[in-house]
């Protein structure tokens, strides 16, 4: 009697994009994440604004001038790009390339304008919407940050509530619940577990 064997598919590697409103904490899950050394490359973005307090060139974004970013947009550097609270944002393109290319998987941290972007671009990019639990949660959190005036904060809230209706456009939604960060991360480490062991494999093409 022959031996069955099953015809296990190729496990590719993922493009993942973890997004949600500002307040929500999505650098850090991020910087949770890093910190666990789980095996994917996390996208570094590029930005025009100025550095927060403790934030590194190169770690926690590439701190660009304006001429600088438009020379990047202008030589096709960039997946993609948007204009978010009047500084610019946008993925370089190399460093995605280069990691998916690689065999890794890919983590972007991206607010929704950019992620619908990367939707276009990428149909089986694997969607992650980060949120907490009610709107009082996600005010408080941008006040207590303290890094904008009082009217970038009121727009920032304003924007943070209109990107809350784009919640059906993703795969999955995962609520990051105060004090509750590392099981926020736990979830969202057995939906890429999950992702990885689809028959279906998802295929990433840029």
């Amino acid at each position: 009697m022959s031996e069955f064997k099953f015809n296990l598919p190729n496990t590719e590697p993922l493009l993942i994009v973890i997004s949600g409103p500002s307040g929500v904490g999505k650098d850090t899950v991020i910087q949770r994440m890093k910190e666990r050394n789980l095996p994917f490359h996390f996208v570094v973005t590029a930005t025009t604004r100025s550095p927060r307090p403790n934030e590194v060139h190169g770690k926690d974004y590439f701190f660009y001038s304006p001429d600088k970013f438009a020379e990047m947009i202008e030589k096709g550097e960039l997946l993609e790009y948007a204009i978010v609270y009047n500084d610019y944002k946008g993925i370089p393109r190399e460093q995605v390339m280069d990691a998916l290319a690689s065999g890794k998987d890919v983590i972007m941290r991206l607010d929704v304008q950019g992620a619908a972007t990367i939707r276009k671009l990428c149909p089986d990019a694997l969607m992650i919407f980060l949120t907490i639990q009610d709107e009082d949660e996600m005010v408080n959190r941008l006040q207590e940050r303290k890094t904008e005036t009082p009217e970038e904060l009121k727009l920032r809230i304003a924007t943070a509530r209109q990107e809350m209706t784009h919640i059906r456009s993703f795969d999955y939604v995962v609520i990051n619940r105060e004090f509750h960060l590392d099981e926020t991360v736990d979830i969202i480490i057995s939906i890429i577990v999950a992702e990885q062991n689809r028959v279906k494999q998802r295929v990433v093409t840029l």
